[in-house]
């Protein structure tokens, strides 16, 4: 009984070997063939291809790649930090005791949201948390 199953096992093994093998055939075939479906003249161009639309030869350190710059570089450049004065910081009260948001405060004044939220905490303009 062991000994018949012990040659089943064997068997299916085998099976299994030769269709791993089969399959890594197949494998190779559509991968060595990959560039023509794309349009690439040879396998070279088209890992160059490859190569050079992924995010591993760009700027890690900020998580972007370089379609990201690309078009960030088209949307405009980066802002200018703002210069938080007086003034500022008197408008951002006068805005909050109007009852507008954070964000339209922010929009109006040209700053960012967490600096208008900075401002509100340094005025004691926010509730405390409970």
């Amino acid at each position: 009984m062991v000994t018949k199953q012990i040659k089943e096992l064997e068997v299916t093994k085998a099976k299994i070997v030769a269709l791993e093998k089969s399959i890594a055939k197949r494998l190779h075939k559509e991968l060595s063939s990959l560039h023509a479906k794309y349009g690439f003249a040879s396998l070279n161009e088209f890992v160059k291809a490859l190569k050079g639309s992924s995010s591993r030869g760009s700027s890690r350190k900020n998580g972007r790649g370089k379609a990201a710059k690309a078009a960030k570089g088209a949307a405009g450049k980066r802002r200018k930090r703002a210069v938080i004065t007086d003034e500022t910081r008197t408008s951002v009260k006068k805005l909050v005791e109007a009852g507008k948001t954070g964000s339209q405060i922010a929009k109006t004044l040209g700053i960012s949201l967490p600096s208008v939220q900075n401002i509100k905490k340094a005025q004691g303009l926010v509730k405390a948390r409970s």
